[in-house]
């Protein structure tokens, strides 16, 4: 191509011949082609070389700097085969995989690629120099942790068999030691770009494990060296300002570090001793993506209609039911944020608190000390609150004293770990409050979950088996002006077909005949079907409205709910 280029680059103007013949010089000393030795002489801009090259192929330019390639597509071409031919993958959708290439007549390289991978390969054209960067760049993130553990010696690290025999000093400096730092500064700030919501760092027997959680799914990310259990487990204690000592009792702390564009991110962690060390869970709060907007959280307009009325009630109690990571939080954070007006009193008892909330008074629970959620709740009663949140409700005694105020004159919003809205109630029955006691005081009870949404940028309308839609409990009118939908996979939702979350709510009205219901004692099947009468929507027919509307999946619906 070399001779065909500088006279193509000659005949245009964009080059002199005196300006090719020096390259053509460089070229024959450096053996490098000739376009990338252009650029590196300065003698053509990247950007018009890549534009030329673009018109005369006859096949889209690429600027490689506005793209962030994911890992699994950059490890669909081994890195020597990328070098051979300076041909960098960037996305795939079905079958096809698109491939920057500095020289888009080498059909030798298409066809290499396609034999390797097993994709129709698309070209598009990038200049050589900004693949060589790309290349340098993307493989040594794809290789990064070994590269940065390439600085340990095995007697880096030393791993004691027992806690006891620990040296700390020792453990202290290996969890200073710069690969250590730097991988785990990696692992914090790659689940950040990648939308995880949880890190687990977790050790095995034989292994060690990263895993991110990202929309709800747990993702392997990568395996550290076993050696380097402690050391990593020392690091992440340390910036939690942990004792790196105890290894035989949990532990929890948190992380805040500081990025660009003055964003602040907080990372709760939790320290669990296993069989084979320590396991470490890490919790992203990210402040900027706190959604306090009751309307964009998932509500049907007839489920906020109940909720809203059971919030704006002057006194009684809210419940907010569901397994953790189901978003309960920012449900309780949302409605607390529609309540938040100078004329009410708003008290929180959290544990965590995990949003700083402006006009609200959020109490940290410190067990340690005795400052637990029954204890906060008798000092919020002592101050002249209008508005109490309890973080949850784990005993009789909090759930007593919940009760109480709601009886008093507050409005209570709490949480409790239910699978749906009407076994909430035998919930607390069975902690000890009595029937007439749940009946006079529960205006509301909200259970949720939180579905995937399909991918905006790639779901395409689908056909779909309406004999299986219909035994999931799908309704025939529903059926029939339903648009499902599915993501195909694109490099925006790093071709999992699913980009962010949606939720899923249950809302159910303690109106007088469930009020009856709960005082005759009857079970919880009896009470859901009775709810179902008087209006509830189940979390199973929330589910599958989303799914008539083509936000979420099939697979989704029976992954986030059960049949009524």
């Amino acid at each position: 191509m070399s001779d065909r280029l500088g006279e193509l680059l000659v005949r245009e103007n964009l080059i002199s011949l005196t300006q090719l013949k020096e390259a053509q010089d460089t070229q024959r000393r450096s053996g490098e082609r000739l376009a990338y030795t252009l650029t590196k002489l300065g003698l053509v801009g990247e950007r018009d070389l890549t534009s030329f090259l673009s018109r005369h192929y006859g096949v889209p330019s690429i600027n490689l700097d506005e793209f962030e390639i994911d890992d699994d597509v950059i490890k669909l071409i081994p890195k020597d085969l990328a070098g051979q031919h300076q041909v960098l993958p960037i996305s795939r959708a079905g079958s096809e995989l698109i491939v920057a290439m500095s020289d888009p007549s080498n059909l030798n390289a298409v066809d290499d690629v396609k034999f390797h991978t097993g994709y129709n390969v698309q070209v598009v054209v990038a200049s050589e120099q900004a693949i060589r960067a790309a290349i340098e760049r993307y493989y040594d993130e794809s290789a990064k942790y070994e590269d940065i553990l390439g600085d340990f010696d095995a007697n880096d690290v030393e791993v004691a068999e027992k806690a006891a025999d620990e040296n700390i000093v020792d453990l202290e400096n290996a969890a200073e030691q710069a690969p250590v730092v730097r991988l785990v500064n990696l692992i914090l700030v790659d689940a950040i770009k990648k939308n995880a919501s949880d890190i687990h760092i977790e050790p095995y027997e034989k292994s060690f494990r990263v895993r991110y959680r990202i929309d709800g799914v747990l993702y392997e990310i990568m395996q550290p060296p076993l050696k380097l259990k402690n050391a990593i487990t020392s690091r992440v204690k340390i910036m939690s300002q942990l004792d790196i000592a105890e290894r035989r009792l949990p532990q929890d702390g948190r992380i805040k570090i500081k990025m660009g564009g003055g964003k602040e991110m907080d990372y709760r962690v939790s320290v669990l001793p296993t069989l084979f060390g320590e396991k470490i869970v890490l919790r992203l709060l990210d402040k900027s993506n706190l959604q306090l907007d009751m309307t964009k959280l998932g509500f049907e307009p007839a489920q906020i209609d109940v909720f809203k009325d059971a919030i704006y009630k002057p006194f009684g109690m809210v419940l907010v039911t569901g397994p953790t990571g189901s978003g309960k939080t920012t449900t309780l954070y949302s409605a607390l944020s529609d309540l938040n007006k100078t004329s009410e009193n708003i008290s929180t008892a959290e544990d965590p608190v995990e949003f700083n909330l402006a006009g609200i008074n959020q109490v940290q629970m410190q067990d340690s000390i005795g400052l637990n959620f029954a204890a906060a709740l008798r000092s919020f009663l002592r101050q002249d609150p209008d508005i109490i949140m309890v973080g949850e409700i784990r005993d009789f005694e909090t759930a007593e004293i919940a009760v109480k105020a709601a009886l008093t004159g507050h409005l209570v919003l709490s949480t409790l770990h239910t699978n749906d809205a009407p076994s909430t109630v035998h919930r607390l029955l069975n902690m000890g409050v009595e029937p007439f006691l749940v009946t006079a005081s529960v205006n509301a009870i909200l259970a949720q979950r939180l579905a995937r949404r399909n991918c905006k940028d790639c779901k395409e309308p689908i056909t779909v088996d309406k004999e299986k839609v219909l035994s999931l409990g799908m309704k025939p009118e529903l059926l029939a002006h339903a648009t499902f939908m599915k993501g195909t996979g694109c490099r925006t939702c790093n071709d999992t077909g699913f980009k962010s979350r949606v939720a899923l709510y249950e809302i159910m009205r303690m109106s007088d005949h469930l009020k009856d219901l709960v005082l005759q004692g009857v079970s919880s099947v009896e009470l859901k079907r009775a709810a179902i009468e008087d209006g509830m929507k189940t979390l199973r027919q929330s589910a599958l409205g989303k799914l008539a509307e083509g936000i979420t999946t099939i697979s989704e619906v029976i992954r986030t709910s059960t049949g009524d």
